[in-house]
């Protein structure tokens, strides 16, 4: 099967109510759709109490996800995102999950946190709505969260997430009959998640406020089959659809114009997170945007095939944050690029993989020692808890978690890695290279390494050994003893390490 031009690329949204799947052509950053696919997949219908996902959800997730592997099989790596939002970071059962969803789909899912998919969200808003330097408010209403984002320019300066959407609403609040008391309910314990951020949010203020995804659009379809003249989201239009229901006692006996079918089952609950958000934030009208986070992730992806990766920015946002030495940081990065490098070329890893692990191992460097700023001992735990749980706009859960792997492993007792990484032997190659570049550059002084140094796989292919000159090693007695001290912690884990003078 031939694969598709270089500028044809794919995003799968994989939403708590709907995956979507979108093939666009980029030309020279405008997107044209050439080919989408949606399904309503209602994921978050499957979470118990427990918050485990049924097998019948995930049955119906996989047979979803099989169809849109279909459709990207002639794909390249980097030519697909696949991101994964609020039922994927809450289900307790999702570890087990995700290997036979990647499986089906044929391509890594990436499950983001709730601020990225707001920033990616907003990404989407503002590349299709450009505000032009008034502040303007996005509602985003999902099956399973809503985002709140506020921004003037391309980057938000508010971004938050809250777990309340169309399906967990619908199916809490309106499963039965629905009555005034419950939608009264529905919009009561909605207004006090969004108590939490309105503060924050009215203080920093807005001009106009937009919504987006399909709670949004559907209150505005059915606005406007009412009143062709409406063009926007009001409290008072959404005031008569929800009489409307309450009077026919359910969605689809209501019979509302212009709401469609996949929708009936999850209207009501996104319309009462609508009029919670009007009425905690003061919202007077919302207009309404088709851009969502599918668009977001489309000129995010674009971004990073320029050279402006949002992570890259990041990394430089924590940088200065947390006070990090810049050369020496450069300069652990560089070295353990290089001992990446040099391994995996002796264990002829993919280009591709390759260069997808030494974005891992450059991002790990320069961000090693942030946890300085809070205290000097264990600094590589306070280093690794930081990238563990802080909001890195731009970085997937997953990539988060591999970074701070990497960075808790760059130091200290080998054998704590076993259990987390799990016999997975690109991330031992990675924290190897990382915890030799900060052994050799500990002196934090400009460092050329001897010519020929090269690491690679011992003879068993069970271990590791390190190719060096012998007099380079007299020359620097610090190093060297270094040296046999991590030989010792890689023959803890069976791993052995060895050194091999030149």
């Amino acid at each position: 099967m031939t694969a598709p031009a270089s500028n044809v690329i794919a995003s799968v949204d994989l939403g708590s109510n709907s995956f979507r799947l979108q093939v666009c052509e980029n030309h020279n950053g405008q997107l044209k759709v050439i080919d989408s696919f949606k399904q309503m997949v209602r994921f978050a219908a499957g979470l118990d109490e427990q918050k485990n996902l049924s097998e019948e959800a995930q049955e119906r997730a996989l047979s979803c996800l099989s169809k849109f592997g279909e459709r990207l099989r002639a794909f390249r790596p980097e030519q697909v995102r696949v991101v994964a939002t609020n039922t994927f970071r809450v289900a307790k059962n999702i570890g087990q999950f995700i290997p036979k969803a990647e499986q089906a789909l044929g391509f890594p899912i990436e499950v983001i946190a709730g601020r990225e998919e707001a920033r990616l969200i907003y990404t989407g808003v503002v590349h299709t709505l450009p505000p032009n330097g008034d502040k303007m408010l996005v509602v985003d209403i999902g099956g399973g969260s809503t985002e709140f984002v506020i921004g003037s320019d391309l980057q938000p300066t508010n971004t938050e997430s809250l777990p309340l959407g169309c399906v967990t609403y619908s199916m809490r609040f309106f499963q039965g009959k629905i009555g005034q008391k419950d939608f009264q309910a529905a919009i009561t314990a909605a207004r006090n998640e969004i108590q939490r951020i309105s503060k924050l949010l009215k203080r920093t203020g807005w001009d106009f406020a937009v919504g987006t995804s399909g709670s949004a659009k559907s209150i505005r379809d059915v606005m406007f089959a009412e009143n062709p003249q409406e063009a926007d989201i009001t409290y008072a239009g959404m005031q008569k659809i929800a009489a409307r229901i309450i009077d026919a006692g359910s969605t689809k006996k209501a019979r509302l114009e212009g709401l469609k079918p996949d929708r009936l089952e999850v209207f009501a609950g996104g319309l009462a997170v609508m009029m919670a958000a009007f009425e905690e934030l003061d919202i007077q009208k919302m207009m309404v945007t088709e851009a969502a986070l599918r668009d977001g992730v489309f000129y995010d992806f674009i971004g990073r095939q320029l050279n402006e990766d949002m992570r890259n920015q990041t990394t430089a946002e924590f940088q200065q944050r947390y006070h990090v030495s810049l050369n020496q940081a450069a300069r652990v990065a560089e070295t353990a690029q290089h001992f990446m490098e040099s391994i995996c070329h002796a264990y002829n890893t993919p280009v591709q993989e390759l260069a997808h692990w030494q974005q891992y191992v450059r991002w790990a460097a320069l961000l090693h020692e942030i946890g300085i700023d809070i205290a000097h001992t264990g600094y590589h735990k306070h280093s690794a808890y930081i990238l563990e749980h802080a909001d890195m706009p731009g970085f997937s859960r997953q990539e988060q978690s591999i970074l701070s792997l990497l960075v808790l492993g760059h130091r200290g007792d080998v054998r704590k890695m076993a259990e987390p990484i799990n016999g997975n032997q690109m991330m031992w190659f990675a924290i190897l290279s990382l915890r030799l570049a900060a052994l050799f550059c500990r002196a934090r002084l400009p460092l050329e390494l001897p010519p020929f140094t090269q690491l690679r796989l011992d003879e068993h292919g069970k271990g590791f050994m390190l190719r060096i000159s012998q007099s380079w090693l007299d020359e620097h007695p610090l190093v060297a003893g270094a040296l046999e001290y991590e030989s010792e912690q890689w023959q803890k884990i069976n791993m052995p390490f060895t050194v091999q003078p030149q």
